[in-house]
């Protein structure tokens, strides 16, 4: 949990720098919603939704379900590994740049 904390805080970092809106959400209450992605953002007009995970974490059905929802709603939703951090790098810049993935 530790390592997918720091891996969290580095993703918080680089949007911060880049100038992105973001909010950690949290599931932990009985009034939040489970499954939603760990960090709602908006990075150059696209809603963008990110579930965090440590080497090795693997997404639940819930969380899975979700990502796919948002994608097919029209935004981008994702599950994010540290080993994939210069795609998501380049994700970020190409969003801020006005593009979107497909």
């Amino acid at each position: 949990m530790a390592s997918e904390k720091a891996f969290e805080n580095k993703i918080k970092k680089h949007l911060k720098d880049r100038g992105c809106w973001f909010v950690k959400y949290w599931a932990g209450s009985p009034y939040t919603k489970s499954g939603v992605p760990d960090l709602l953002c908006c990075i150059g007009g696209t809603f963008v939704a990110i579930e965090v995970k440590a080497k090795g974490g693997k997404p639940s059905e819930l969380q899975l379900y979700n990502i796919d929802k948002i994608n097919k709603a029209g935004g981008v939703a994702l599950t994010l590994w540290p080993d994939e951090w210069d795609t998501f790098i380049r994700l970020v810049d190409e969003l801020l740049k006005g593009g979107k993935r497909q």
